[in-house]
């Protein structure tokens, strides 16, 4: 027998922020008389907290498994994740539930066990990197990029504490990875929308929305399409993504990309229990139906052969990459990207730092406290002559 969903508990009214009619008008003419009442309620009432594990620890948070996602939990209240150790441990990552529908597209492409390189567009804060980090082939290499430094430094927070290795943090603009030409075989595009999907627990999108922004929002996303499309090779396939629900931004956008491009758009799997609307060109999902916040998913692949992905030749004979200082952490296959990027841009971070050197030899990272490297990699891949791990002085 089904579990009972528990009531829906209403937001506290102080300093609420009516829908704007116009966005309302809008849900009407999509949603009909009936769903669109229930759905504006929706987003009176108090969000869902979930919660993303981290498979590479053995804590996982009580509550709910999210039903899409493997390590997806619903705690039953949300709590002061700041004073719970586990959180600045890195066991788990605060992730809205919708959003995790990425692992059903994933497992929808025939990249799960491939060595492949990957590139998500518009990173930060990191929650989706860190979920497609775990869900790669562990030798695979994803590319994080951000061009906004200050969401970049956080983006790069984000994914040392969940130990993401074999990952670059990037900060370019989307035209420099589409002058790349058919070198990823995936590109995950979470596109800056109009937030519509946000409304129920950021009061603030309600006052930012308005039609032209949904129209602002479209032009930029058609750009973005354009040159994720560009850096993606035959055969590749691109995971597009809104949290907002416009069809500017999401069916009417992937119908107009996919008449310019042939792209082709993948069925992505869900279960009736979801409550998940499936459409021609994506899944949609609305807070009155689906336990979670507004998101739009497309995932499109692109003509042609994928073929076998070419191996770079080995840049050393190390699992390890100095630049600037620091010692990262990347698989050796990978470094001649590093390099490239490097050179591109000396503000790209190299994989995940496991040391600084220091004068008298090499001290651990911070971050080197979520690597797998210490526990017995170190003595097996780094050059006896150049190693000296000593105690930090701070």
């Amino acid at each position: 027998m089904a579990k009972r969903r528990p009531a829906k508990k209403k937001r506290p009214d102080k300093g609420a922020v009516a829908l704007p009619k116009a966005f309302v008008a809008r849900m009407h003419a999509t949603l009909g008389e009936r769903d669109s009442a229930l759905f504006c309620d929706a987003l009176d009432a108090l969000p869902p907290c979930s919660v993303r594990a981290n498979p590479a620890h053995q804590h996982v948070p009580n509550g709910e498994r999210v039903p899409w996602c493997e390590h997806g939990r619903y705690l039953d209240q949300r709590p002061v994740f700041t004073l719970d150790p586990f959180f600045h441990a890195g066991a788990y990552y605060v992730q809205e539930a919708s959003s995790m529908m990425v692992e059903q597209a994933f497992k929808a492409t025939d990249l799960a066990e491939k060595e492949i390189l990957a590139l998500d567009l518009c990173a930060a804060p990191g929650g989706k990197s860190g979920h497609l980090r775990n869900l790669l082939h562990s030798s695979s290499l994803l590319i994080s990029n951000e061009m906004i430094p200050a969401r970049a430094t956080i983006l790069a927070q984000n994914l040392w504490k969940q130990g993401a290795e074999n990952t670059l943090i990037t900060q370019q603009r989307a035209t420099f990875f589409g002058r790349w030409q058919e070198r990823f075989d995936l590109v995950l595009l979470d596109a800056p929308c109009s937030g519509e999907g946000l409304m129920r627990k950021d009061h603030f999108a309600r006052q930012q929305w308005s039609p032209r922004l949904v129209t602002q929002c479209a032009s930029v996303q058609r750009e973005l399409l354009e040159e994720a499309w560009k850096a993606l090779r035959p055969g590749g396939f691109l995971l597009y993504s809104t949290c907002t629900w416009s069809a500017e931004e999401n069916g009417d956008q992937i119908a107009s990309f996919c008449e310019r491009e042939n792209a082709e758009v993948v069925a992505v799997p869900v279960q009736p229990s979801w409550r998940i609307r499936t459409g021609s060109f994506g899944l949609h999902c609305y807070p009155h139906e689906s336990r979670g916040e507004g998101f739009f998913l497309s995932l499109l692949r692109k003509p042609g052969d994928h073929g076998k992905h070419p191996r770079a030749a080995k840049a050393s004979d190390t699992d390890l990459l100095e630049r600037g200082g620091i010692l990262y952490s990347l698989s050796r296959q990978w470094q001649r990207i590093a390099a490239e990027l490097w050179e591109a841009d000396g503000r790209s971070i190299s994989g995940l730092p496991i040391a600084v050197s220091e004068e008298d030899g090499w001290t651990p990272h911070p971050a080197a406290a979520y690597s797998a490297k210490p526990r017995g990699f170190w003595p097996r891949s780094c050059p006896s002559t150049s190693w000296t791990l000593t105690r930090s002085k701070h």
